[in-house]
């Protein structure tokens, strides 16, 4: 299959974040319309967020749409500076905006890790970028060059994947918008007409950096990302869901494993084939494997878990239903981890209030209660510089990183690696972690 790189027609999707968008009738177009990429369209981009921000209902293939516009403003905008960008090169990244995130699973990161073990939804995404492309004849060679980071001119690879690309242009202004958090606005196009490749030749020593003037939208964008980390993806009762979700997977697991009647073998079937056993990273080139994962979205975790509650065990039905009607567990931060004696007292707590609700026989409470107690910790660091810096253009032609700048002191803040540890457990048991772990 051969594609010309005529741009001249278009389909126009309109978007509520960034306005009509326009999609060339080629490759791109046609890349759309694949299965792939339309089972984007039953993956809510935020997992178990529209649970906590009513109005996040937003989704994977709105996002992958709106990198692929972003990517078409970055190319425009570098072009305009003096980049040159053949009309091969601009369908190619193009594609690779698109397709970033196609590897996605079902509630997306919530449970990337279940599914497949040592799991990231990169390495899917270009699985699938590599099934697409024999599909496609090899119109994709390209753009998984500029995913892989091994095409001759990197600069194309840091607008798909570092600290200011195009899926995190997107995502923390789209999301912003879904969930009300105006904290996590992004001056987008601000930071897009200062983008500069450098140098402007676009050669193999160059690299992406923001002109002086954008200094300011750089630290708006880094302050945003924080913010929304941690007033919504990392927002406790959204962690609070995931913690629940995870709970009701292990489980199934442990009935597939004991081969025990739960009727865990009624959830949808792609979703028992990978709780039925466990799938390796390194499965994903296996076609069963990858065709399985292409039929899963969150409608076969919602069936799933509605089929669930009407299970033998309690503990499955009870982790269900409480999962589809939002009965989540409590999420309480703590100012360190505790100790194991702690624990297990938490963990006695638990267990006995398992076994006075009916939902766990005295002899197996205490295993039990692993499904109701969990610690775990949120990390997040707003700039990761040590692994991908930003460069800043002065005037003068020099490159330097973004926290040395002295204007930027509030950055070099944001460098640091923050992780809060938590505890998760029913409300109705009354366990006072900050006291605890205070005294």
């Amino acid at each position: 299959m051969a594609y010309a790189d005529d741009n001249l027609h278009f389909k126009i999707f309109s978007d509520p974040v960034h306005g009509f968008i326009s999609v060339p009738k080629n490759l791109i177009l046609d890349l759309i319309q694949t299965p792939e990429v339309q089972r984007l369209r039953r993956i809510r981009q935020l997992g178990v967020g529209h649970l906590v921000f009513p109005g996040a209902e937003h989704t994977r293939f709105v996002h992958a749409l709106g990198a692929m516009a972003l990517m078409q403003d970055a190319l425009k905008s570098l072009s305009e500076k003096g980049t040159h960008i053949s009309a091969e090169e601009y369908t190619s990244a193009l594609a690779a905006a698109l397709l970033h995130d196609i590897g996605h699973g079902p509630y997306s990161h919530t449970l990337e890790h279940e599914l497949i073990a040592d799991f990231h939804h990169e390495r899917m995404s270009r699985a699938l970028l590599l099934h697409l492309n024999d599909r496609f004849g090899g119109a994709l060679d390209r753009a998984i060059q500029i995913f892989d980071d091994t095409y001759e001119r990197p600069f194309f690879h840091q607008l798909v994947s570092s600290q200011l690309d195009m899926d995190r242009l997107d995502y923390l202004r789209r999301d912003s918008f879904y969930t009300g958090v105006a904290e996590g606005e992004v001056g987008v196009q601000r930071l897009i007409k200062t983008m500069r490749v450098h140098p402007p030749e676009g050669g193999a020593d160059a690299e992406m950096t923001i002109e002086s003037k954008g200094i300011y939208a750089v630290e708006n964008f880094l302050i945003s990302r924080r913010l929304m980390y941690w007033q919504v993806y990392l927002h406790k009762t959204v962690l609070a869901g995931d913690q629940l979700l995870r709970a009701v997977f292990r489980r199934v697991r442990q009935h597939f494993e004991e081969d025990s009647a739960a009727m865990v073998d009624e959830g949808a079937p792609a979703l028992c084939f990978f709780l039925r056993q466990q799938i390796e990273a390194d499965q994903l080139d296996d076609p069963t494997v990858r065709e399985r994962f292409c039929t899963l979205d969150d409608t076969d975790v919602l069936y799933s878990l509605k089929r669930w509650m009407e299970a033998e065990d309690p503990i499955l039905a009870d982790l269900s239903r409480r999962f589809i009607n939002r009965d989540f567990f409590r999420v309480t931060f703590l100012p360190e981890p505790p100790e194991e004696p702690l624990v297990e007292a938490w963990r006695a707590q638990v267990a006995d209030w398992l076994v006075r609700e009916g939902l766990s026989p005295a002899p197996r409470a205490a295993a039990d209660a692993a499904y109701y107690l969990t610690f775990d910790f949120s990390r997040h660091s707003a700039y990761e510089r040590t692994q991908d810096s930003i460069g800043i253009l002065d005037r003068d032609g020099h490159v330097q990183e973004l926290s040395e700048m002295t204007d930027t002191s509030t950055v070099a803040e944001m460098t640091q690696f923050v992780v809060k540890p938590y505890v998760c457990f029913p409300k109705a048991v009354g366990l006072e972690p900050e006291t605890a772990v205070a005294g």
